[in-house]
């Protein structure tokens, strides 16, 4: 009979035998190759050239009908509503950072009672769709609104004197109304990050209100600023419910245009073609705007 030692010995082998071939078969999990990032992108990327960008695909060669864009570009209703579309984006979106700067800093600086709920109220109203601001409008100041009946109740004309909602500047009071709580949002937000201190530095040093909002709080909202006034822009040059619902008749938009092209005259052509200036004119204006931030490091 042999030692308890030779036995240790004797089996020793047979361990290095069975604990050998365990160690290669792990190797392929752990060297198991990833799967190509361009797999995951198919899926978003088919979803995407489905929905849009095959119909706009689809806006482009309907827009290159041979001499559609030489009758569109010479009409005169064309640059008339270039130039309306235009000027209106530009008004609304000035009016809109005045406004909601205004609003910004009394909400942000200026303590009142209601000061958090209307902060919240804002949240809620980015989600209003625009034309239910243009009918909130138009039951106080159109024509048979309250405004009006209020004055012919008390004077006992037949008709009151408030008509603007049909003419360009109702237009622009509804734009107004409508986008400077995008405005008023990231400027919030850049207020809520903003040091108090300075205020109270500068309060301690004399300054009064007005140059503490133009020399301290100004400055840290210029890119707020930016970047709220862009979207505005974008947004008021491709609106279309609020030029529809105030009935302003005489105002005539880029995206007014194209539904009269092509709901009204069925015209799809140049439908086409006032579209791919609108979609052409936005991305210029994006593109623009973040070269500007990438410049100005916002």
């Amino acid at each position: 009979m042999g030692s308890p030692a030779s036995g240790l010995r004797e089996r020793q082998p047979a361990t290095d035998v069975v604990t050998g071939p365990s160690a290669p078969a792990e190797r392929p999990s752990a060297t198991r190759r990833a799967t190509p990032a361009w797999v995951w992108a198919l899926p978003p990327v088919a979803v995407l050239a489905v929905v849009f960008l095959y119909p706009l695909a689809l806006v482009v060669q309907e827009s290159l009908a041979p001499g559609a864009y030489g009758d569109v570009l010479a009409s005169a209703s064309f640059r008339q509503a270039l130039v309306t579309t235009v000027w209106l984006a530009v008004a609304s979106t000035a009016g809109c950072l005045v406004l909601g700067f205004v609003l910004a800093v009394v909400i942000a600086f200026v303590p009142f009672p209601g000061g958090k709920a209307v902060s919240k109220f804002i949240d809620v109203f980015l989600s209003f769709p625009s034309f239910l601001i243009t009918l909130a409008l138009l039951f106080l100041y159109g024509t048979v609104g309250m405004a009006n009946g209020v004055w012919t109740d008390v004077t006992g004309d037949p008709s009151g004197p408030f008509r603007f909602l049909t003419t360009p500047w109702g237009v622009l009071l509804a734009e107004i109304t409508y986008f400077t709580p995008f405005v008023m949002r990231p400027l919030l937000a850049a207020f809520s990050q903003m040091e108090t201190a300075q205020l109270e530095v500068a309060s301690s040093l004399g300054a009064r209100p007005l140059r503490i909002v133009r020399r301290v709080i100004l400055p840290e909202a210029l890119p707020a600023l930016a970047a709220g006034g862009s979207l505005v822009l974008v947004m008021c040059l491709n609106e279309f419910g609020i030029v529809l619902f105030t009935g302003a008749k005489g105002v005539t938009t880029l995206p007014m245009l194209v539904y009269g092209k092509a709901i009204l005259e069925s015209d799809y052509a140049a439908a086409c073609v006032v579209a791919v200036v609108n979609v052409a004119l936005s991305v210029g204006l994006y593109v623009l705007y973040r070269g500007v931030s990438r410049r100005a490091g916002a």
